[in-house]
C-alpha cells in the first residue's frame, strides 16, 4: 500500500511540471459585438458581401473547383479541375469570409448556400480524414508541373496537403463561430485528428513547405481544448531548419534554420507571415521566450528594412519573396496581397501580447494602402502584385496591366473575401481593466470590463480627416483604464523603425476632451492613457490633424533615393497619368505647394492632393488603376 501511495505521489508531482499554457493578455472585442457604421469601410464591406462573395464562388463553380470535392468522393466522373494543388483553399476562404459576413449581415440565402457547399466538401473526405481532392482523384497526375506525384505525406514541400489544411482549419474555424453549426467544423477535426495520428515524434518526422496549418490547429485548439492540435502546431514549427528530420526546403520556405535562430525574414513572403503569427501564437500559450526573441528580431528586420512604404511586403516576383536589406524595387515590387494581409494577422497578434501600438501603426497603413489596393471599387478586379509604379507597358499583374477578374492561382481575392469581412476584429480591444481603441473607425461595440458590460459609440472622419468621437455607455460607474492609440504619423513617424521618415518636423498638437474639457493622459507604448472611473454619457473627442507631408527613404533604399512621397493621415497617394498628361515631368521639390480637397464623385469619394507648381493631382495609392491601364507613380524625383 506504501508503494502505491508513492506512485500516485510522483504520477501527481509529475503532471504538476507540465508546461503552465497561456493565451494573449489582450483579446479583441470581436466581430459579433462590433457593428460597423463607417463611411469609409462600410460600403466596402457591403461590396464584398453583396458583390464579391458570391462572385468568387461562381468561379469556383465554373472552374471546377467543386467537382473536385465530387470526383474525389465518386459522386462525379472525371480528372482534377484547376491547375494548383491548392484550388480547395480557394472555396475554404471564400467560407470563411462568407461566415464573417453572415455575423453583420445576416443573409438566409447565403447561410444555406455556404452549407451546400459545405455538404460537397464533405463527398470529397476519405474515411479517414485526409482531404487533398487532386491527391484523391490521381496522385500521379498532380495539377501543377512543380508538384512531384506520389502518395500521401510523399512531398510535403510543394504538395500543399497540409495548406490546405490550414486553410480548412482556419474557415472551420470561423463558420462554427458565425453559426455555431459543426458539420464544417467536425470535417476539419477529423483531418486534423489524422494529421496528430500520422505526424510528430516517432512518426512521420515531416514540416509542411506553405505554412498556415499552424494557426489553423491552434484555432481547433482553442475550440476543443484538445491540446494535440496545439502540440502538433509546435511540433511543425520546431521541425523547420532540422536536417535530421528531412531534407531540408531552404530559405524559399523559411526552412533553412530552427525558427528559434531566424533574424532576417526571407523566402516567400506569404509563407513567411503565416509562419511568424504561428511562432507568436506558440510564443503567447507557451510563454516561449525564445521564439518572442525570435519573432522580435524577425519583425524588426521586416519593419526596418525589408517594408515598403505602402505596409507591402515581398521585393520580387521571383518566388514572391523577400529580398535582401533594402531591396525596395517600384516597379518591380511583388507585394502580394496575400502577404499584406498576413501581416495584418501577424501584427494583430503582436500587439495582443504586448499591447504596444506600434504593431497597430504597421496594420492601419497597410489596411488603407498595401491591402486595399488588391479589390477594385467595384468588387470584381483584383491585383496580385501590388507595385508603387507602373510605367504603362510591364504586365506585372500575372500577365496584365491592371486588375483582372481572376487568376488560375486565385489565393489573393479569396485572401481578400476572407479577410476584408473580420476587419471590425481589429478596432478595439481589452484585458481585465483596460480599453483599447486602436482604430478610429465608426462603429458600435458591446463588451464586459471589470465584469461590468460597456457600449460604446464611435463616429469618425478618418481616413479623410483626423476627427472622432467616442461616448461611453458602462451598465454601472466603472473604473478603468481608457487607451487611446495616438497614430505614428501624429507624433512624425510614418512607420515604425527608420525606414522612412518626414522630410521635417511634422509632428502636430492633437487634442483629447472629456465631456468639452481637456485631459491630462500618460503616454504609454502609444496609447493616450486615462484612468478614472467612467460613467454613462461620458464622451471622448478627438482631434489629430491632418497635413499633406513629404516622406523620404532611407538612403540606403537605391530606388527611393533623392525622392520624395506623400501621405495625408494614413493614407499614402500616388500620381496617375489619367490625370496628369505631364506625367514623366513630375517632380516634387522644396517649391511644391500642395493644397487638399474632396471630391464626391471621384473613385467613390476621395481626397485629391494638388499642386500648380509643377501642375500635378495626386489620388489615394489604393484607388489607382480603377479608370483604365496607365502609368502610376508614388515616388517623385526632386
Amino acid at each position: 500500500m506504501k508503494k502505491t501511495w508513492i506512485l500516485l505521489i510522483a504520477l501527481f508531482l509529475g503532471c504538476g511540471t507540465r508546461t503552465k499554457l497561456h493565451d494573449y493578455p489582450i483579446s479583441s472585442v470581436d466581430v459579433k459585438n462590433v457593428e460597423l457604421t463607417d463611411g469609409f469601410w462600410l460600403p466596402i464591406i457591403k461590396t464584398v458581401q453583396e458583390k464579391t462573395i458570391q462572385y468568387a464562388f461562381d468561379k469556383c463553380s465554373t472552374e471546377g473547383r467543386m467537382d473536385n470535392f465530387l470526383i474525389a468522393g465518386g459522386k462525379l466522373e472525371g480528372k482534377t479541375c484547376g491547375k494548383m494543388p491548392f484550388d480547395d483553399t480557394d472555396l475554404y476562404k471564400i467560407i470563411e469570409g462568407a461566415s464573417y459576413s453572415l455575423i453583420s449581415a445576416p443573409d438566409p440565402k447565403l447561410k444555406a448556400y455556404i452549407d451546400s457547399v459545405i455538404a460537397i466538401i464533405k463527398v470529397g473526405q476519405e474515411e479517414d480524414g485526409y482531404l487533398t481532392t487532386w491527391r484523391t482523384i490521381d496522385p500521379h497526375n498532380p495539377p501543377a508541373k512543380w508538384v512531384n506525384p506520389g502518395e500521401r505525406w510523399e512531398h510535403l514541400g510543394a504538395s500543399h496537403e497540409l495548406y490546405n489544411s490550414g486553410h480548412m482549419f482556419e474557415a472551420a474555424a470561423a463558420n462554427y463561430y458565425a453559426t455555431g453549426d459543426t458539420v464544417f467544423l467536425n470535417i476539419a477535426l477529423k483531418n486534423a485528428d489524422l494529421l496528430t495520428e500520422v505526424f510528430g515524434p516517432e512518426k512521420l518526422q515531416a514540416t509542411p513547405g506553405h505554412q498556415i496549418v499552424e494557426t489553423g490547429l491552434i484555432k481547433l485548439y482553442r475550440i476543443s481544448k484538445e491540446e494535440k492540435y496545439l502540440e502538433l502546431a509546435k511540433y511543425f514549427l520546431d521541425q523547420r531548419g532540422d536536417s535530421l528530420s528531412h531534407d531540408l526546403y531552404g530559405a524559399y520556405s523559411q526552412d533553412h534554420l530552427p525558427v528559434t535562430e531566424q533574424d532576417e525574414v526571407v523566402g516567400h513572403a506569404v509563407r513567411a507571415v503565416y509562419m511568424y503569427a504561428g511562432m507568436t501564437d506558440i510564443a503567447a500559450i507557451y510563454g516561449d521566450t525564445e521564439y518572442l526573441k525570435a519573432v522580435n528580431a524577425l519583425w524588426e528586420n521586416m519593419v526596418g528594412k525589408k517594408m515598403y512604404l505602402t505596409g507591402g511586403i515581398g521585393a520580387r516576383h521571383s518566388g514572391e519573396s523577400f529580398g535582401e536589406n533594402y531591396e525596395l524595387p517600384n516597379l518591380t515590387a511583388y507585394n502580394e496581397t496575400c502577404a499584406a494581409i498576413g501581416s495584418i494577422y501577424w501584427n494583430q497578434r503582436l500587439f495582443q501580447l504586448t499591447g504596444n501600438a506600434k504593431y497597430i501603426d504597421v496594420i492601419e497603413r497597410t489596411l488603407y494602402n498595401g491591402m486595399l489596393a488588391g479589390l477594385s471599387l467595384d468588387g470584381t478586379h483584383f491585383f496580385y502584385p501590388n507595385p508603387l509604379e507602373a510605367d504603362g507597358e510591364y504586365k506585372f499583374n500575372q500577365g496584365s496591366r491592371t486588375r483582372q477578374g481572376w487568376f488560375d492561382c486565385s489565393c489573393c481575392p479569396t485572401n481578400i473575401i476572407r479577410f476584408i469581412p473580420s476587419i471590425p476584429n481589429l478596432i478595439y480591444a481589452v484585458n481585465e481593466d483596460s480599453l483599447y481603441i486602436n482604430l478610429y473607425v465608426g462603429s458600435n461595440a458591446r463588451f464586459s470590463i471589470n465584469h461590468t458590460d460597456m457600449r460604446l459609440e464611435q463616429t469618425s472622419g478618418f481616413p479623410w480627416n483626423g476627427n472622432a468621437e467616442i461616448k461611453l455607455d458602462p451598465a454601472k460607474e466603472i473604473l478603468m483604464t481608457l487607451k487611446l492609440r495616438i497614430p505614428g504619423w501624429v507624433l512624425d513617424r510614418t512607420l515604425p523603425g527608420n525606414l522612412y521618415s518626414y522630410s521635417s518636423n511634422s509632428a502636430m498638437e492633437f487634442s483629447i476632451l472629456i465631456n468639452g474639457e481637456p485631459v491630462d493622459f500618460v503616454y504609454n507604448k502609444g496609447f493616450a492613457e486615462i484612468t478614472r472611473t467612467w460613467k454613462k454619457g461620458d464622451r471622448i473627442e478627438l482631434e489629430f490633424p491632418m497635413t499633406i507631408k513629404r516622406i523620404i527613404a532611407d538612403t540606403r533604399v537605391a530606388e527611393d533615393h533623392g525622392k520624395t512621397a506623400i501621405d495625408y493621415g494614413p493614407i499614402v497617394y500616388c500620381a496617375e497619368e489619367i490625370d496628369n498628361p505631364n506625367f514623366l515631368e513630375l517632380i516634387i521639390d522644396g517649391g511644391t505647394q500642395f493644397d487638399i480637397e474632396h471630391q464626391d464623385n471621384l473613385l467613390n469619394g476621395v481626397n485629391v492632393i494638388s499642386a500648380k507648381n509643377p501642375n500635378m493631382t495626386l489620388i489615394p495609392y489604393y484607388a489607382w488603376s480603377n479608370r483604365g491601364e496607365g502609368k502610376m507613380k508614388v515616388w517623385f524625383g526632386k
